[in-house]
């Protein structure tokens, strides 16, 4: 055995080689008639024939207003029916489906659907906290959607200048298929398919540009390391816009014949314990603030989670207790963790059932099959076993680019094809990796992955505000919270509630600073590089501090 913090996954399994189109055909011809999709909150449940019925009328549908293999289409909308329906159909037709965070408020919409061109978007009509159509409308009418030719909203209310989902599903239902099967006939493994949002270090957000190859197989040997198969229901509460959701999900059903739940459109944890139960899901999806909520609701005791077994916890650390009391009091005995990121598809790292306890509590298991990891230090050599430094990672996984920024791609990967994921890790002599903190300057809030920069920038749009530095602090509920330290202008006034106020529906409420100190400057290294990391130490004490008095 090697002493170099290297390790390389198994390769017994071939890659699969096809598209998602010929996954799903291949699920309708194996499992006919086994249920694919139950939506609680629609009161919806579709076989694995339905659901390829469906998305090929849907297919047809969106090639007959005039789309083309190529064209990128949006999906603005909470987890529902339609998200997977629109997820399977663009697919088929060979169109890039663009994820839009449903939590987008219109700056960032405006910049991600400019950025990849969106020809199309698929909507829902409002959320808790937005309305969605009038957002839309209100970029549009300023302009500022050249390329956005065609809008497509869910829901049963008609509204002017937008087509209705369910007609652009009847407009397909009994036609022809050839024109669909002759585009899926050209469609190849490696052929781009999904554009998932991913915020940089520094400045807006990139678009990670994923394959079929890329996503159907990382989705199956994460559906295998947790043994799923027909007869599974795995409940899918993290949102489908991550590829927690619609890769480890919603594909992992797909090949593996399982049948895949939605609790309600967003996540609570009442819903979930209740869906588990009715349904007697064998396999549930989360964050640990999801699982933290689910054991702490309560009428926790009233449900019966006999038939669960397995699942997924991914998206930030989980604390060691939390993952004890998943294993006992959920029934989760071969729940696994799972490390990646949507560069990679998202899984490099993953549990196995069988592993030793503290393996699993306190690890994020061993290398994905297929994929190649290496820790290296601050030169670029790798490091030996149990000593930190960054992980970087390469094999079919690894994204094809980030669309349309040439820069930013040849940052993330190298010449040698190498993936730098910017997050520190430790693998130890029998192959386990640990996470141990991030070389880039990104905090994690209850599995959403937030950059600073982004903040920062739009901080300094404030009139009153000279400088901002945001950086996560340490967080029971959420893993991470935000916190801005900011100096004004001269002779400004503001207070935190002011901040927050012309933060409100501007940037996305998990982006909103919760902690907010104003300074007259900021600790600096002698070549003037900000030192976040002493500030990060202050506040955390503060809070802690605080937590005591």
């Amino acid at each position: 055995m090697t002493n170099l913090s290297h390790v390389k996954g198994t390769t017994h399994i071939p890659l699969f080689e096809g598209t998602i189109g010929d996954a799903l055909h291949k699920a309708a011809r194996t499992w006919p008639e086994a249920p694919a999709l139950i939506s609680r909150h629609q009161a919806i449940k579709l076989t694995f024939t339905e659901l390829l019925d469906q998305s090929q009328d849907f297919a047809i549908g969106l090639l007959a207003l005039g789309l083309q293999p190529g064209d990128r289409v949006g999906i603005w909308a909470a987890n529902c029916l339609e998200w997977t329906i629109t997820q399977f159909a663009t697919s088929l037709a060979g169109l890039i489906l663009v994820n839009i965070n449903p939590d987008y408020r219109p700056r960032e919409l405006d910049y991600a659907l400019n950025k990849v061109g969106c020809k199309a978007l698929v909507l829902a009509r409002n959320s808790k906290h937005a309305d969605y159509v009038a957002m839309l409308n209100s970029l549009a009418a300023e302009g500022r959607l050249p390329k956005l030719a065609i809008k497509i909203l869910i829901g049963e209310e008609k509204e002017k200048g937008f087509h209705a989902f369910k007609d652009i599903l009847q407009n397909g239902h009994g036609q022809s298929r050839e024109t669909i099967d002759h585009i899926q006939a050209s469609l190849k493994a490696d052929d781009p398919i999904n554009i998932q949002f991913t915020s940089g270090t520094t400045g807006a957000p990139k678009g990670a540009t994923l394959s079929h190859k890329n996503i159907l197989n990382n989705a199956f040997f994460t559906g295998q390391a947790q043994n799923l198969g027909p007869g599974d229901r795995l409940c899918i509460p993290v949102p489908l816009y991550h590829c927690f959701g619609m890769v480890m999900g919603s594909l992992a059903c797909c090949l593996h014949g399982t049948c895949a739940v939605f609790a309600s459109e967003k996540f609570d944890a009442g819903a979930v314990l209740k869906a588990l139960d009715e349904e007697k899901c064998t396999a549930v999806y989360g964050v640990p603030t999801m699982f933290i909520a689910m054991l702490d609701h309560e009428d926790f005791d009233s449900f019966n989670l006999a038939h669960l077994r397995t699942g997924v916890m991914a998206g930030a650390p989980c604390p060691i207790e939390v993952m004890k009391r998943v294993i006992s009091d959920m029934n989760m005995r071969e729940v696994t963790i799972g490390y990646g990121m949507t560069e990679t598809s998202p899984i490099s790292f993953q549990t196995a059932k069988d592993d030793p306890l503290d393996k699993r509590v306190s690890t994020v298991g061993r290398v994905h099959p297929h994929v190649e990891v290496k820790i290296i230090d601050e030169q670029g050599n790798t490091t030996r076993r149990g000593v930190k430094g960054e992980l970087c990672t390469r094999g079919y996984s690894v994204m094809q680019a980030y669309w349309n920024d040439e820069e930013k791609t040849r940052e993330a990967i190298d010449d040698d094809g190498w993936m730098h994921t910017g997050d520190l890790a430790i693998i130890d002599e029998d192959g386990y990796c640990d996470i141990v903190g991030r070389v880039k300057d990104m905090l994690i809030r209850g599995g959403e992955n937030i950059f600073p920069r982004e903040i920062e920038d739009f901080l300094f749009t404030h009139p009153d505000i000279a400088e901002a530095q945001v950086f996560g602090v340490e967080d029971e509920k959420y893993g991470e919270e935000v916190c801005a330290w900011i100096r004004l202008a001269p002779n400004a006034q503001l207070s935190a509630a002011d901040i927050k106020v012309f933060c409100k529906d501007q940037i996305a409420h998990f982006k909103v600073p919760r902690y907010i100190r104003f300074v007259d400057s900021f600790p600096m290294t002698v070549t003037g590089k900000i030192k976040k990391n002493e500030m990060r130490e202050i506040m955390n004490a503060a809070l802690a501090g605080n937590a005591k008095e």
